[in-house]
């Protein structure tokens, strides 16, 4: 099953930094990662720099679309008049379909502020107790957002973005 997660970090550098991090471990095959994007806030800027991970045309990336609308649900809303705002609120509603409710905007809205980080990361196959000693030096500068995705939730999520939906691997 593939997890949609939000770190924050306390720092603009932080997101990155643990990007880092887990791209070493994905090259120890300790967790796959599909795609994500990173959000930096540097102190004094008005809004958020936001960059996807991987090349939308990668096997298994979300797109532009999904990070672009996800972060448009996060960071924009208050900025915009109420009828952008209600064509928003439909977006919000497809996002649900797919596993990112209200709760899951509202968290990262309230946590992601100017001289903070944030990592989103789509992934699978993770080695849970591998990448917390990894991590465990970091965990007072970290926190964690997290809205798991069911197989259904994932297929639906891979629809709405023009893929395919991820193929049963056999079993041996």
């Amino acid at each position: 099953m593939a997890t949609l997660t939000a770190w924050k970090f306390d720092s603009a550098e932080g997101a990155d930094n643990a990007l880092a991090t887990l791209e070493r471990l994905q090259r120890q095959q300790l967790v796959t990662l599909i795609d994500g994007a990173v959000v930096t806030w540097p102190s004094g800027a008005k809004k958020p720099k936001t960059r996807q991970m991987h090349n939308t045309a990668a096997a298994g990336a979300l797109g532009g679309a999904f990070w672009g609308m996800l972060f448009g649900l996060i960071f924009f809303i208050p900025l915009i008049g109420l009828a952008i705002g209600a064509g928003m609120g439909a977006l919000m509603g497809s996002m649900t379909d797919v596993g990112i409710d209200d709760n899951f905007i509202k968290q990262v809205r309230e946590k992601v502020t100017p001289g903070t980080s944030c990592l989103f990361l789509y992934t699978a196959n993770a080695v849970t107790d591998k990448i917390q000693d990894e991590f465990k030096d970091q965990r007072s500068h970290m926190e964690l957002v997290e809205s798991n995705l069911s197989k259904e939730q994932e297929d639906k999520l891979r629809e709405a973005f023009g893929e395919e939906p991820a193929e049963a691997t056999p079993s041996a």
